[in-house]
């Protein structure tokens, strides 16, 4: 799982391959992303292409967002499916994720 990384000053905007985070690769998206987490403290998840999550899928970004908010950090969502934002909605994810429809808003949401 070969994650693109953006900086936008002190933001790092990860763009996830693949359109499923489930049991299947949860394993391999914790390995690929800790490099990430450990140099960055600020993350945007860019869930452009992602249709499905289960909830291994959905610990595994609850893990994500421990370990930044540890060290004073946060992680925002871009682009979730309407599919996913039900799943999160459901399990009421959503109201611990920040979730966002535009790139921008993602940004300005660590200034506020």
């Amino acid at each position: 799982m070969d994650f693109r990384v953006e900086k936008i000053g002190d933001v790092a905007i990860v763009s996830l391959p693949g359109d499923v985070l489930d049991a299947s690769n949860t394993q391999e998206f914790k390995q690929n992303i800790e490099p990430i987490l450990e140099s960055n403290s600020r993350v945007v998840l860019d869930m452009t292409e992602m249709r499905f999550i289960d909830s291994s899928g959905c610990g595994a970004l609850l893990s994500c967002l421990r370990k930044l908010k540890t060290r004073g950090g946060d992680l925002r969502l871009l682009h979730v499916s309407k599919t996913v934002r039900g799943a999160f909605k459901l399990i009421r994810l959503d109201q611990i994720l920040g979730i966002h429809d535009s790139r921008e808003d993602a940004l300005k949401a660590f200034k506020a």
